[in-house]
């Protein structure tokens, strides 16, 4: 019953924020699906790495497994169906901004890391760490066009010039 409800209320209020932040519809596809693909990458390496007699690589194992459920958690909610809590979490996860989202992804992708720096855990960590530079660079925000930055140059070095007249009228 709860998790019906909260489907009905995710799409209206995840869309909202996107908005808000100016994200445009391919870019956020893009976030989503490099977030599911660094799920799967993170997965896959975690197995990999739990494969061992070394400690350490399989705490990062188990880590890496963790932000494969918790990044398909917030960016894909669909896959976990089972779980009844997984449309309230991706609903909170969704109001959150561009720039939340990239500290917590880009962080959940470095921890394994520095717990146990190997090949595995780089490349499976790699996918996780760009969804976290992709939202990093939405939260930037659009780059300007041409025209409107040359204006603005152009604003500049008039108000300089007059700066500069100014000085140069008040020491005659």
């Amino acid at each position: 019953m709860s998790g019906a409800g909260g489907a009905a209320v995710a799409p209206g209020s995840s869309a909202q924020p996107a908005q808000e932040e100016g994200m445009t519809w391919w870019y956020r596809w893009l976030c989503r699906l490099s977030g599911v693909l660094g799920a799967v990458s993170c997965a896959i390496s975690g197995l990999f790495n739990c494969i061992t007699i070394h400690p350490l690589n399989i705490a990062a194992g188990v880590w890496m497994v963790m932000n494969a459920s918790v990044l398909l958690l917030c960016e894909a909610p669909f896959c976990c169906q089972f779980m009844e809590f997984a449309n309230v979490v991706a609903a909170k996860a969704d109001r959150l901004r561009s720039w939340q989202k990239a500290v917590f992804y880009c962080g959940m992708a470095v921890v394994p890391i520095v717990i146990s720096l190997t090949l595995t855990t780089l490349l499976g960590n790699a996918i996780a760490f760009a969804t976290g530079v992709l939202y990093g660079l939405s939260a930037l925000g659009k780059k300007g066009d041409a025209i409107s930055y040359a204006r603005i140059q152009q604003q500049r070095q008039q108000v300089d010039e007059e700066k500069l007249t100014d000085t140069l009228e008040g020491e005659l």
